[in-house]
């Protein structure tokens, strides 16, 4: 599921784009949505600071403290992989959204196909280039990678467990070992970890914690040491106990 936000200082704009992706998420069967919407700049902001967000329409001429563009080159210092649609009535904006390393430029008023076009071309780019996401079916479902806590095989269906849901789809617990990154570590016979999103171990009872409410899954014998090892090295670990004490 891609998240998409949309920032502009014109209320009637906003809805109107709004329900222009909805038509288009609905049209060509994608897994998105429109997850926030605001008129002012320090409120996006504060959401992409705080929330997971895949997709950004910008205003450049926002009338607010800070101008779109501003906006978008704080944002691309700490957020490299988010896809940044910048949106005006001033073709001269054209250069200054390509120099912020946009994946497009509106020109408004915005048409119903001018914005289909760029939505079905971000989806074939993240298929074409992965970056931070994974297409789990064929029906446009995709992923971030980063909202993924862990993954199970149930039978011959896989469940992502993200942040806000679970998305099950038929598929081979081998073959999608093999797309994933490193921090995606095979725990037991059937799980998949994402070593960045543990909050904890319990020895007891050979399960993970992770930073998603009452999500977990457990340790198979045979795969302890794995897990250990990539954890004990990898520095972006958020676990509250030391690791070390799981191998004694």
């Amino acid at each position: 599921m891609l998240n998409f936000v949309l920032c502009d200082d014109n209320n009637i704009i906003l809805s109107k784009l709004t329900k222009m992706l909805e038509s288009i998420f609905i049209k060509n069967n994608l897994s998105a949505e429109v997850v926030f919407t605001s008129t002012k700049s320090d409120e996006i902001i504060k959401y992409l600071s705080n929330n997971k967000v895949d997709v950004l329409l910008l205003d450049i001429e926002l009338k607010s403290n800070m101008s779109g563009l501003e906006i978008a080159n704080l944002i691309r210092k700490d957020n490299k992989s988010i896809y940044i649609i910048f949106t005006t009535g001033h073709l001269e904006y054209g250069l200054i959204a390509y120099k912020c390393k946009t994946f497009d430029y509106l020109s408004k008023p915005i048409t119903l196909e001018r914005l289909e076009e760029t939505v079905l071309r971000l989806f074939e780019d993240i298929s074409l280039t992965p970056r931070n996401f994974i297409k789990i079916d064929n029906k446009n479902t995709i992923i971030n990678l980063d909202t993924i806590s862990y993954i199970k095989k149930d039978g011959m269906k896989l469940v992502y467990h993200t942040d806000s849901r679970e998305y099950e789809v038929y598929s081979s617990f081998n073959k999608i070992c093999n797309l994933l990154p490193n921090n995606f570590v095979r725990c037991h016979k059937s799980y998949i970890a994402n070593i960045h999103k543990i909050t904890d171990l319990q020895t007891s009872n050979n399960t993970i914690l992770f930073n998603s409410s009452n999500s977990k899954c457990f340790i198979g014998p045979k795969y302890k040491n794995k897990l250990m090892e990539v954890l004990n090295h990898d520095g972006n670990i958020k676990c509250s106990m030391d690791c070390t004490d799981y191998n004694k």
